[in-house]
């Protein structure tokens, strides 16, 4: 069994303009944001991001990254509309299809089960498919004849994930209160890079929490990439909380000053940057 460890940056590196990528996590929550940040420093761009949106995806939209954006939603939590996607979008930066948050989910069913299509009852009567004039329903081949949503697979070329550990063979495991659907993000991609707080030995991921956190197998995973606080300035609980000043600093300011103070260096000048701002506010 081979050693998947790469660094954030040799991840990036395996990844193209024009893919379309996936980004695991949850609004302002277990997002692979050290990934994220080794994306921004690489000159790829005209993606089709597909994402339960948060600051993920409000630094690729306002860095212009972004071609189309697959979603149920882009928010901070605690800010609820992502300022930075939110400016992108009004200004017409990229193109949205916006699901229904349980259609996004089965979309990545369908993906992961390499099936063309999930058929649902969600969005039946209401805007999405409005807004969203390329979705098609079906008819059920069976007595009751019902009309149903046939909600698209959510295929990728390579999906971010980040997780509290995993070994170097690609298991990886949560340890917080929600899965965040990254496993189905793993399989729905040709390719899973998974980012993590600490590697450990595979023993060790089980020794002491339930076999159900065990979340993500290695058949899945391409790649591995220890982060110790790589989803700052999002939560991964219980190895640290979402740091909510930063969060709001990061909303309220313009994005040319913020990306010339915290992402004009590697990830260390990053970390470096947010412990400096930290130390100003005290």
């Amino acid at each position: 069994m081979s050693d998947k460890t790469m660094t954030a940056d040799e991840a990036v590196a395996r990844l193209h303009s024009g893919m379309t990528l996936g980004i695991g996590g949850w609004g302002a929550r277990r997002k692979p944001m050290a990934l994220v940040r080794a994306l921004l420093r690489s000159g790829i761009t005209d993606l089709t991001v597909v994402s339960y949106g948060g600051p993920d995806v409000g630094l690729l939209a306002a860095a212009g990254r972004i071609r189309k954006l697959v979603t149920a939603f882009a928010t901070l939590d605690s800010v609820p509309l992502e300022p930075h996607f939110r400016a992108a979008r009004e200004r017409g930066a990229f193109e949205l299809a916006e699901f229904d948050e349980a259609m996004f989910m089965w979309g990545l069913h369908a993906a992961a089960n390499r099936l063309p299509f999930m058929p649902v009852r969600a969005g039946i009567g209401s805007d999405v498919m409005r807004v969203n004039p390329g979705l098609r329903t079906v008819t059920s081949p069976y007595e009751d004849g019902e009309t149903l949503v046939a909600v698209p697979a959510l295929r990728m070329d390579a999906a971010l994930v980040h997780m509290n550990r995993a070994d170097r063979l690609g298991n990886a495991q949560y340890l917080g209160p929600d899965p965040y659907f990254d496993d189905l993000f793993c399989e729905a991609a040709d390719e899973a890079y998974v980012s993590c707080e600490r590697l450990v030995e595979t023993a060790e991921l089980t020794k002491d929490a339930a076999p159900q956190t065990l979340l993500i197998s290695r058949h899945s995973v391409t790649g591995v990439v220890e982060t110790p606080n790589g989803a700052h300035f999002t939560s991964c609980v219980p190895d640290h909380d979402r740091d909510e000043a930063f969060l709001r600093h990061y909303a309220g300011t313009p994005w040319p000053q913020f990306a010339e103070r915290f992402l004009s260096g590697d990830e260390g000048a990053y970390q470096r940057a947010v412990a400096a701002w930290h130390e100003e506010q005290t």
